[in-house]
């Protein structure tokens, strides 16, 4: 082996290092958004807003410098998925700039999803451990049909998708959501929540979990969360995108959210779906997969663009049900790259439109006055 790959090899290995040793600074903040947000699956565009880096925000990360703070945990997730396939390519293969790159600006590895989930210990195991579980099925789109029919535009597609909904019309008259239901992690923890929505993009979310109530929140102008550790503000990155995941239409009005949109054919399962592929607020990209038969959203795979590579985050949306004369996802299954909860699935009992809502529930919380010995 020459001296530049050796070379390497220990750069890369102090980067992981490194990188693994601040990962425990930030468990605890990863576990409590995971459990605080149920409406995950339904992440849409994020506004293009200037935030604080990860230098900025966290003084003990002596890496990635320069990227936003709001990347931080999906790529901490992405290295930590990564590590085997890095130490793999260390141990067995020699180490070049091609090994991540494939003679690309950027790293070539985008995770499948959804990822495997481990197998639980054998019976009358003392621990953690048993065999690796096969793969999950993978849910990625398979051949295009042949021969290839003429494809309709975009704006097809997305008038289509509105008349399934219900129309237009019927659109108009949504002002407010209220909805509960169970949120099922992938160790089988089942969640209760309750989601409040007010047009544009008010909104209220509340998760109750062992730990505690999870509670989020945003008024029109200030965002917050609450958890059993105390209130905070919300703001950059972390902010835009909370909204675009709790917006009322977020999974409606699709049309205004891509540009540079272009269409091409797939299928999921036994669907043959038109895929709506085009460019997010953020600059990401981001893949619509839409029935061809009954018009309606099936898949949305959103792509985040980082310095380590592109993480996806998949919602798969399932028995859409009339509610007020609009059509909604009662079931989502989220797909991310989430350490210990990779595959999570909503499930919601209860939908009601229009009702009125209680608009200090939008508010930030004050916060709590300290204890007196």
């Amino acid at each position: 082996m020459g001296t530049y790959t050796k070379d390497l090899m220990l750069r890369l290995i102090a980067l992981i290092l490194a990188i693994t040793a601040s990962l425990a600074v930030f468990t605890d903040h990863s576990n409590a958004r995971s459990e605080a947000s149920p409406d995950s699956s339904l992440q849409t565009t994020a506004s293009a807003v200037q935030e604080k880096t990860v230098e900025q925000v966290e003084k003990n990360i002596k890496v990635l410098n320069g990227m936003p703070a709001s990347q931080l945990i999906p790529v901490m997730n992405f290295l930590v998925l990564d590590d085997n396939k890095v130490t793999s390519r260390l141990n067995l293969d020699p180490v070049s700039c091609y090994t991540c790159h494939r003679g690309r600006t950027s790293p070539q590895s985008i995770p499948v999803l959804p990822l495997p989930l481990p197998s639980p210990p054998p019976a009358g195991a003392g621990g953690p451990g048993g065999s690796p579980a096969a793969a999950t099925p993978s849910a990625q789109p398979q051949a295009s049909p042949n021969p290839r029919p003429a494809l309709p535009s975009a704006d097809d597609i997305f008038n289509k998708y509105i008349e399934a909904l219900g129309g237009q019309a019927a659109i108009n008259k949504l002002k407010s959501r209220v909805a509960k239901g169970t949120l099922v992690q992938a160790n089988g923890n089942a969640l209760q929540f309750e989601v409040y929505q007010v047009a544009p993009d008010r909104f209220y979310q509340n998760v109750t979990t062992p730990q505690g109530a999870f509670e989020r929140g945003f008024n029109g102008t200030v965002g917050w969360e609450r958890t059993p550790r105390g209130v905070r503000e919300l703001s950059g990155g972390e902010l835009a995108q909370l909204r675009s995941i709790n917006s009322l239409f977020a999974l409606i009005k699709l049309k205004e959210q891509l540009t540079r949109t272009r269409v091409g054919l797939d299928k999921i399962g036994d669907r043959d779906v038109y895929v709506v592929t085009g460019t997010i607020a953020d600059g990401n990209r981001q893949r619509l997969f839409f029935d061809m038969q009954t018009g309606l959203l099936l898949r949305r795979v959103t792509y985040m663009s980082t310095m380590v590579g592109i993480i996806p985050d998949q919602v798969d949306l399932d028995d859409y049900r009339e509610v007020d004369g609009v059509k909604f996802p009662f079931t989502a299954v989220s797909s991310t790259i989430e350490v210990g909860n990779p595959v999570s699935t909503r499930k919601f009992s209860e939908i009601k439109l229009n009702a009125t809502v209680d608009e200090s529930k939008f508010n930030m919380p004050p916060a709590p006055k300290p204890s007196t010995p």
